[in-house]
């Protein structure tokens, strides 16, 4: 994942469009930017008074905590279970995930087992 342009540059950029009276696509040529990061920079800072990147990255909590955490992890011990079902069921619940996070819940608490011939 690339990194954020500096503060300075995007200071520059937004300083050229609103103080210095050039387009956005002009001031886009000018520091070597694209056309719509220059716009965004602008929109930014009309919007927020800053020019200052978001976040990239970080942490995102589990959809499945709490209480359905508690019935999921119930519900996998008392009978046989499909992840597709557990899916549906959890959507019947009120609870939209996708299948991927439903695997990862049952395979961290070690909920999955093999078939037997």
């Amino acid at each position: 994942m690339g990194r954020a342009y500096s503060t300075d540059l995007r200071t520059r950029v937004v300083a050229a469009v609103i103080d210095g009276g050039l387009s956005c696509h002009q001031a886009a040529a000018q520091f070597g930017v694209g056309i719509s990061t220059a716009i965004l920079w602008v929109r930014r800072f009309r919007r927020t008074g800053s020019v200052e990147p978001d976040k990239i990255g970080g942490y995102k909590p589990r959809k499945i905590a709490g209480a359905h955490e508690e019935w999921l992890v119930r519900r996998c011990r008392e009978a046989d279970f499909t992840l597709r079902g557990l899916v549906a069921e959890l959507g019947e619940r009120g609870l939209k995930v996708d299948y991927r996070s439903v695997w990862e819940f049952v395979h961290r608490e070690k909920l999955s087992h093999k078939k037997r011939r």
